[in-house]
């Protein structure tokens, strides 16, 4: 995944010439079969139940609200002995008659002339037969009474098959050999039903014995078998033969058979919201794509987007439909002509528009009911916008960004998404085949550039987004003054010039070149805009007052007027221009920021990449796609405005993504606002208490049961009670105590400070949810995937 889906070619040092390759050895043979991925047609009819907000659904099993009560392994080993002797004890009793009538069932519904005085049946008589069936039905009835009085099925399970498939094996060794002895000493009417049942041949006792001692060999082997399949010999000889074995059932885990048959009208494979709306030809179409194999998941969902914009619009019917059939699985697809991604590096499930991040830890810090289940993210928990705080080198790119960002590429690809990827160059975010949009700013290899002032026309607009982005960060500096000092340059440039000054013209207009200034004039004048030139007057008289952030203006423009970025920021419509306005549009984009060589105009370009982005997400005529706007670091790029616009995102059907290093890369007064303003907060492992103290007051508190045990000395006042106790206290070196239990409802942090900085351990991290609709999951310890 690290080279994109290449491989790097030998190195050969100088003169030096490389030799052959040794040839390649044969691969180990594998110990079971590969895991197989589910075909299209199962994975469409896989159950994907509703479920809490970042559940992964495919395949989900709900458990339980409530842990189930469970008994300790001391009481399970003990309650699993003494009921496994008192059955041997009372069997015993009643094979030597000390417990009388238990016979009672057998002498009531047979005849008396079977069986003799002492109880003994008669030769030749049915009571050979009845005697041993009784026997072996009432020690069956005794073995599942005690069984299930002293659980021992769980305790097999629990204290013997849990330890592993050695300790099963060597368990049920001396267990075999008693039963064996048993068996053998006639204290187990095994033999006895047997014999009763032998065709025995009459005066031929040579032939008789010979029967009897094969009966009796066949009665120990099965023993043996039953007990080896007991110690887990089947799983040994599939394993042997190279049979794939059973996966054990784990909640939500599991992978997700097909469902049931299902009627026709609500199959997926045979599209029959399709077929109900009069386009039968265009369903069998389809369906036939799904079962030969020529449709994959991004198909389905892209042809799935478009039959609902058609039920929206029925005048688009005749063109969809004849885009099925010239087409089929290629119907409608991305203006790219891409039908997948190059490379996939998580798991998905666009049905549910589902991306996999990891696996809820199955300890006690999180609910019973999440315990083991799958996380996911998806479009209605990222539209409120995730902050993820962890130090470097806790996996916030291959963990959670490059997850999320492939997801939304993959849902842009079936048209349901916008996506924006921003991070220094080298970032891994997938490569260059992955987007329709790569802008590499400062690299002279880039195909695509950046509109510094987002698609708009306006130059308050403009003027707004630009001081947001040179001043957000600026201490005492007025945001407006700055906005207002801007606008009144862009608007005459405009005015005049029919578009926006490039970098070096914005700079000099800032720093009050004569040329530059002088020319602007003249031209107002000639052109007759004399609202234009009171904004240049407006200017002129500012210019070099007290607070006038023309200055500071000018200084932050200059960060953008290096000769790496020459060629770049183009108004002049000369160069392929990427404007944030296009968030109507299913398009993948990846911007690469120079982080490494000019590291204050990166975070600067950041600012004023999330300022166009709440600001064009807002002023979308369409919102039906889901915009989506990704920092790989998001150091240095808040500003208080942002913060107020990162939170009106989840009622316009859009979202960002955050990742920091620590809060400390946000302004001390925004950060409070921002763990308010999103939705999901993430935290990885090794963060401050620092960092950690702010995600606990934001998670806050909950009620749990508290439970106090206070040990009291017990004084006797008998004499003998009080040499029990003193030989007790000399035995065990401890006095007599009593224990006072109190239980009580306290309020407690749900992740402390300590516990988010020592507790959390590495690969996993702690999230909490809320989708756009304010369902919410509170904070779960979650170990990541990959």
């Amino acid at each position: 995944m690290d080279s994109d889906g290449t491989y790097d070619g030998r190195t050969t040092r100088e003169g030096r010439v490389p030799g052959p390759s040794a040839p390649p050895e044969h691969p180990p043979k594998p110990r079971h079969a590969p895991p197989q991925s589910p075909t299209l047609t199962d994975w469409l009819r896989a159950d994907r139940p509703a479920a809490e907000p970042g559940v992964w659904r495919y395949g989900h099993t709900p458990r339980a609200e409530v842990e189930t009560p469970q008994t300790p392994d001391r009481a399970l080993a003990s309650g699993a002995v003494i009921s496994f002797l008192a059955c041997v004890l009372v069997w015993s009793l009643m094979r030597n008659t000390y417990i009388p009538f238990w016979d009672a069932p057998l002498n009531l519904f047979t005849p008396d002339s079977w069986y003799k005085a002492n109880g003994e049946p008669v030769m030749g008589t049915g009571g050979m037969k009845a005697k041993p069936i009784y026997e072996t039905l009432f020690v069956a009835a005794l073995l599942y009474g005690f069984g299930r009085l002293g659980s021992w099925h769980t305790a097999w399970n629990r204290l013997v098959v849990a330890r592993g498939p050695w300790v099963q094996a060597l368990a049920v060794v001396p267990v075999a050999y008693v039963t064996l002895l048993l068996v053998d000493h006639h204290q187990l009417p095994v033999r006895q039903l047997v014999y009763a049942f032998l065709p025995y041949t009459p005066n031929d006792n040579v032939a008789n014995t010979e029967l009897v001692k094969t009966a009796e060999n066949v009665i120990d082997v099965a023993v043996v078998l039953v007990f080896a399949w007991l110690g887990g010999a089947a799983r040994a000889v599939r394993r042997l033969f190279g049979a794939p074995a059973a996966a054990p059932a784990v909640p939500g885990r599991s992978p997700a058979p097909p469902s049931a048959a299902q009627d026709p009208a609500d199959d997926p494979v045979e599209w029959g919201q399709v077929r109900g709306g009069g386009m039968g030809e265009v369903a069998d179409r389809l369906a036939a794509e799904v079962r030969g194999g020529g449709m994959n998941d991004v198909d389905y969902a892209r042809i799935r987007r478009a039959w609902e914009t058609v039920r929206v619009d029925p005048s688009r019917q005749r063109a969809f439909a004849d885009a099925v059939r010239d087409n089929g699985a290629g119907a409608c697809v991305h203006p790219s002509g891409a039908r997948d991604l190059p490379v996939r590096a998580a798991r998905h499930d666009l049905l549910a528009r589902q991306v996999l991040l990891g696996t809820v830890d199955d300890g006690a810090r999180n609910p019973y009911a999440r315990r083991g289940t799958r996380l996911a993210l998806d479009p209605a928990v990222l539209g409120t916008s995730l902050l993820a705080v962890g130090p470097s080198g806790t996996g916030k790119t291959r963990q959670l960004v490059r997850p999320v960002v492939e997801s939304l590429a993959l849902q842009a690809l079936a048209g349901q998404a916008a996506v924006i990827a921003v991070g220094a160059a080298g970032s891994q975010l997938g490569p260059d085949a992955a987007y329709d949009v790569v802008v590499r700013i400062g690299d002279p290899g880039s195909v695509y550039d950046l509109d510094l002032y987002g698609g708009t026309t306006d130059p308050d607009e403009a003027a707004t987004l630009l001081a947001d982005a040179f001043t957000g960060d600026v201490p005492g500096m007025d945001v407006r003054r700055a906005a207002t000092a801007l606008a009144q340059l862009l608007g005459p440039f405009r005015a005049v010039h029919g578009r926006f000054p490039a970098v070096p013209e914005l700079r000099e207009l800032l720093e009050r070149v004569p040329g530059a200034v002088d020319g602007l004039r003249a031209a107002l004048e000639s052109a007759g805009h004399p609202a234009m030139l009171r904004e240049l007057d407006a200017r002129d008289r500012q210019h070099g007052a007290p607070g006038d952030p023309g200055a500071v203006l000018a200084d932050r423009v200059a960060l953008l007027d290096r000769p790496a970025f020459a060629g770049f920021f183009d108004t002049t419509a000369q160069s392929r221009l990427f404007s944030l306005r296009s968030l109507e549009h299913p398009l993948r984009v990846r911007i690469d920021l120079p982080e490494r060589g000019h590291a204050d105009a990166s975070r600067m370009l950041a600012r004023l990449l999330l300022a166009q982005f709440t600001a064009s997400a807002s002023a979308r005529a369409d919102r039906s796609l889901f915009a989506f706007l990704a920092f790989d670091d998001a150091s240095r790029t808040l500003t208080a405005e942002t913060v107020r616009g990162v939170q009106r995102l989840r009622s316009v059907n859009a979202g960002v993504l955050l990742t920091l290093r620590t809060l400390d890369d946000v302004p001390e007064a925004l950060r409070t606002p921002l763990l308010g303003s999103v939705g999901c907060r993430m935290v990885f492992s090794g963060v401050t208490t620092w960092d950690g103290q702010r995600f606990a007051e934001a998670w806050g508190t909950e009620w749990v049961e508290a439970r106090d045990v206070t040990s009291r000395t017990v004084f006797a006042d008998q004499p003998l009670t009080r040499a029990i106790h003193a030989f007790r206290k000399l035995v065990t070196g401890k006095a007599v105590t009593t224990d006072a239990v109190t239980v009580r409802q306290v309020e407690r942090e749900r992740w402390s400070a300590s516990d988010l900085a020592n507790a959390v351990p590495p690969g996993h991290a702690v999230l909490s949810l809320t989708t756009v609709r304010g369902e919410r999951a509170a904070p779960l310890l979650v170990r990541l995937a990959g």
